[in-house]
């Protein structure tokens, strides 16, 4: 593939590179990170190339939001894209403390409600822009609707796809961490994307069911996030975490097992989980959280480096990836971004 390889999603025009930069870290995910050490770290992502950024209201409390906004600031609007989400609109009148029991290390200063109305969703998108400092919104998600189905599909859908029409926000989609629903989602109405978490990685491909295969089908887009399976991935060992909890034995066993395999071809593990998703023609981009520059130069550093065919077969050898699962062509890994 090529460095400059960028995908648009669907039939939107909305443009991605093939990695993009997750900011749930930058809303002090679990820790605090410093406002210097958070525009530092999207410096380092757009210097390597990224030119597309996920962010939510929910992450950190309109924290990641607003630290995003403030260091795309001086950056040419048309040479970026912004995600964004509707589900949880901010309130003031938080219970004090901090908002550790939501993942976030910041005052609880506001309360989520939940939210999926037509008119919540306008809201939303509009306090969105505020915090963002932005006019427009490039692609806008309907977040972690899995009990709110009924309003979902009934209001906030058409919400965002008047929205759509109006110019408001470039493309639609919906945000998950299940597979059903979002399968729905490419069915019964017409996203230009969804952002699958978790769901289709090395450890859990379970997105190729019928995710994947619906998108391609529909010449939708696929954007995928959670590839190192919020942690063990990138550094299986005891007490890493899977899925936001600690890894299993026998899931930290697989993923030490496929450590091995890599390191036998010279490739560190969370390169061959950051280049597996493009194996699949839907897949437009994958997203990657980081909280530092370090980070954020670690994941643009192992996208272009090439993953040998060997490691693949050797995966599948072990009993390790199916042999359905499709794997990405021998040739170097795609760019980062033009």
């Amino acid at each position: 593939m090529p460095q400059s390889r960028r995908r648009t999603l669907g039939r939107s025009g909305v443009p991605v590179t093939a990695l993009s930069l997750g900011t749930a870290p930058l809303g002090n995910l679990y820790t605090p990170v410093a406002p210097e050490q958070a525009a530092a770290t999207v410096d380092a992502a757009w210097d390597a190339g990224i030119r597309a950024f996920d962010t939510a209201p929910h992450y950190g409390l309109g924290l990641a939001e607003r630290r995003l906004g403030d260091a795309l600031r001086d950056r040419p609007r048309a040479a970026y894209v912004v995600s964004t989400k509707v589900g949880r609109l901010l309130r003031p009148g938080g219970p004090g403390g901090d908002d550790l029991a939501h993942g976030f290390a910041v005052p609880a200063t506001h309360h989520r409600v939940w939210d999926f109305s037509a008119d919540g969703v306008r809201r939303s998108i509009e306090e969105s822009l505020h915090r963002l400092g932005l006019d427009r919104i490039d692609i806008a998600y309907l977040h972690d609707p899995d009990d709110h189905a009924e309003q979902a599909f009934g209001e906030a859908y058409p919400a965002l796809e008047r929205l759509r029409a109006e110019g408001v926000v470039g493309a639609i989609g919906a945000g998950m961490n299940q597979t059903a629903m979002l399968a729905r989602f490419l069915r019964d109405t017409d996203v230009d994307a969804v952002l699958l978490a978790g769901r289709y990685t090395l450890l859990d491909p379970s997105g190729l069911a019928e995710v994947l295969p619906e998108a391609a089908a529909r010449h939708r887009s696929v954007v995928i996030g959670g590839v190192f399976n919020s942690g063990l991935l990138a550094d299986p060992r005891p007490g890493a975490t899977y899925d936001y909890a600690p890894a299993e034995r026998p899931v930290l066993d697989r993923a030490l097992r496929m450590k091995a395999v890599a390191e036998r071809h010279d490739v560190p593990l969370r390169a061959a989980a950051l280049h597996f998703p493009f194996g699949h023609p839907a897949v437009a981009t994958v997203l990657v959280g980081a909280r530092s520059p370090a980070e954020a130069t670690d994941a643009t550093a192992l996208l272009p480096r090439p993953v040998p065919p060997a490691l693949w077969t050797d995966l599948r050898k072990e009993g390790l990836l199916p042999d359905h699962v499709p794997v990405p062509s021998p040739v170097p890994g795609p760019g980062v971004g033009g």
